[in-house]
């Protein structure tokens, strides 16, 4: 009975002592976890301490390297250059070529005549009188051979031209004022025959039709002076009308000078010019101011035919103001081609308002006959002889002149394309089929360098050129070269 009683507590026994094993088991593991955790994160911060030391080492050295970058300055490298040409066709390098310096030259040409056009009150009195000083200075010349100096002789010319303007201005106005008073009264006239036509005629009109169409023309034209356009246009018609005072005081002015001292103002010219190109310059001014001669003689022989023709055959029609209608046509006809066909358009009215259509007919056809003479006879034989100028160049000068500077521009267009036509020609006979490179004519023009003693001896061994080339004195020669035939004094 004591050994049946003492067996359960050796059991309890054994169950304490399995449980206390596996007690101790369960800590050893959850030790072994600890440690084994302690020793993962040690190494993570062991390898992220190693990466920042690693960034921060690479950090320095590029903080290094671009400190030494800035304090340090590296040797320049050199190497061969690549001066070929561009690997392109020919002809895309030749058009290339032809097209950036056609956009620079059409750029220069469109500026200057901006400025031109800007300072037209200015440009275009000089022009003018540039043209009259080529037709008065055969007169400046000859009064020099007879021994009266030149400032004296410009003087005398230029008093006796405006007096003949003075005379011819109040002699014309008489003219206008005399006929104007016969054409008012025949005007009146005419408006009376209108008046019966339309009374018989096939509009068979009545007296109160009529006079309601004249009211109504008086209220249109009342209508059109009270226009607040019309003070704007008076405005600028005085504007206009002191421009061209201030012009015809620039135009006497001008013409004296050029008369006067227009070799000393040519000279001064010359000298503003790169001494290589002194001569060139002066003989092309030489051969541009006997074209202009030449061309404002011709069109002063081909306006009085013109005025002449026109006249007499308004006087054997016995229109009005014929004397005003020539003096119209003269003018006109220093714009070639349509100038004299325009004035003399106005003789056509005045004789279709002084006698009827059949007159204005008769006239037209003299205009036209006129007009015939001076194309297939007068132009070719004067213009194409002194001024080789094709009239479709002619036509398109007289289109950009009206585009650029209005009538004036017209003007002066036409000598204005004789005298580049005639300084082009003469500088392209400067140049020669076989010249040398232009690099080498480039040289030529040039000269010698002044650190080439070697060229130096060479060019003091050959003959002095004339003035503007290599020669010393070429300042001084400039200074004496003689101006254009005209600029005062041939």
């Amino acid at each position: 009975m004591e050994n049946e009683g003492e067996q359960p507590e050796e059991d309890r026994g054994g169950v304490e002592e399995a449980g206390e094993t596996r007690r101790r088991r369960r800590r050893t593991v959850r030790r072994e976890r600890a440690e084994r955790s302690e020793r993962d994160s040690d190494d993570e911060e062991r390898l992220s301490e190693r990466l920042t030391q690693q960034f921060a080492h690479q950090w320095a050295l590029i903080r290094a390297e671009r400190r030494a970058e800035r304090t340090e300055v590296r040797p320049i490298e050199t190497g061969p250059s690549n001066l070929r040409r561009a690997e392109v066709p020919w002809g895309v390098d030749l058009a290339a070529a032809w097209a950036w310096r056609f956009i620079v030259i059409a750029v220069a040409l469109v500026a200057v005549l901006w400025v031109m056009r800007f300072f037209a009150v200015i440009t275009l009195p000089l022009m003018v009188a540039l043209l009259i000083a080529a037709l008065a200075n055969p007169g400046v010349r000859g009064l020099k051979r007879i021994g009266i100096p030149q400032a004296v002789s410009a003087l005398l010319i230029t008093i006796t031209g405006l007096g003949m303007i003075i005379a011819l201005v109040t002699f014309v106005g008489r003219e206008i004022i005399r006929g104007g008073t016969e054409l008012a009264d025949q005007v009146v006239d005419g408006l009376g025959k209108i008046r019966v036509w339309l009374k018989d005629g096939p509009l068979n009109a009545s007296d109160s039709q009529i006079n309601g169409w004249i009211e109504e023309a008086q209220k249109a034209i009342t209508e059109r002076t009270q226009d607040p356009e019309v003070v704007t246009q008076v405005t600028q018609f005085g504007t206009a009308l002191t421009h061209i005072v201030a012009g015809i005081f620039i135009i006497l002015f001008a013409t004296y000078f050029f008369l006067a001292d227009g070799q000393r103002i040519w000279a001064w010219v010359v000298r503003m010019f790169p001494r290589a190109a002194r001569e060139k310059v002066d003989s092309s001014g030489k051969v541009a101011w006997v074209s202009l001669t030449q061309f404002v003689r011709a069109t002063v022989i081909v306006a009085l035919v013109d005025a002449i023709g026109i006249m007499i055959v308004a006087y054997l029609l016995d229109v009005p103001l014929v004397l005003p209608i020539g003096v119209l046509v003269f003018l006109g006809a220093f714009v070639p081609m349509i100038g004299a066909t325009v004035a003399g358009s106005v003789a056509v009215l005045v004789a279709l308002v002084a006698h009827g259509p059949v007159t204005a007919l008769l006239m037209l056809g003299g205009v036209i006959l006129v007009q015939q003479v001076e194309g297939h006879i007068l132009q070719p034989f004067l213009m194409g002889r002194f001024v080789s100028v094709h009239p479709l160049g002619v036509i398109v000068a007289i289109g950009c002149g009206v585009l650029v500077a209005g009538v004036g521009g017209a003007l002066i267009a036409v000598p204005l394309a004789a005298v580049v036509n005639a300084v082009s020609q003469h500088l392209a006979s400067f140049t020669e089929v076989g010249e040398s490179p232009p690099e080498q004519a480039l040289k030529d023009d040039i000269g010698p360098r002044p650190d080439d003693p070697e060229q130096l001896a060479d060019a003091h061994d050959e003959p002095v050129g004339p003035a503007g080339t290599s020669s010393p004195g070429a300042a001084s020669d400039a200074s004496t070269t003689p101006g254009p035939r005209g600029a005062g004094d041939a």
